[in-house]
C-alpha cells in the first residue's frame, strides 16, 4: 500500500497538510481543520517531494514548522474526476475517508468514526519524535 503522512504546518496560519504517495510524488492538499473533524475544507497544492514522508522541522523561506500528526499506509478505494474514496491505516486515521472537489474547492469528509482509540483527540502535535533530518532541497510551496 501507498504511504500518507498529515503534517500540522503553523504558517501562514494553522492547517495540516494531507499527503498521498502517488507516482513518486506527494498529492498534497491543505486542510484547514484537523482529520479527525467530520469535515474540513482542503485545497489542493502542487505535489511534493517524497522526502516529506519522514521530515519534521523548519520549512525553509521564513515559512513555519511542519510536525507529523499522523502517518502510515492507504489504498485508494474508487477513484473519478474530482472524487477519491480512500482507507486509511494511520496512527491515529483509520478508516474511509472522501476527498471530493474540483479546482481550488475540495472538501475531507470522514465516513464514520476513523479516528484511533489509542490516539484520542482531533488535534494537536505531532509525534514527539526530534527528527533530526535537514529540510528537502525543495521546500514546501508557498501558500
Amino acid at each position: 500500500m501507498p504511504r500518507f503522512v498529515i503534517l500540522e504546518h503553523d504558517h501562514p496560519h494553522l492547517h495540516w497538510d494531507l499527503m498521498l504517495e502517488q507516482e513518486g510524488v506527494l498529492r498534497t492538499w491543505r486542510l484547514a481543520a484537523p482529520p479527525g473533524q467530520p469535515q474540513t475544507a482542503a485545497e489542493p497544492l502542487v505535489d511534493h517531494r517524497l522526502d516529506y514522508l519522514g521530515y519534521e522541522g523548519p520549512v525553509s523561506g521564513n515559512r513555519g514548522t511542519v510536525r507529523r500528526w499522523d502517518e502510515g499506509s492507504y489504498d485508494v478505494e474508487e477513484e473519478r474526476p474530482g472524487w477519491l474514496l480512500l482507507w486509511f491505516e494511520g496512527r491515529r486515521l483509520q478508516g474511509r475517508a472522501v476527498l471530493e472537489g474540483s479546482g481550488i474547492t475540495w472538501s475531507f469528509r470522514r465516513e464514520g468514526s476513523i479516528l484511533s482509540q489509542s490516539d484520542p483527540g482531533d488535534s494537536g502535535s505531532g509525534t514527539g519524535e526530534d527528527s533530526q533530518e535537514q529540510p528537502p532541497d525543495e521546500p514546501l510551496p508557498a501558500p
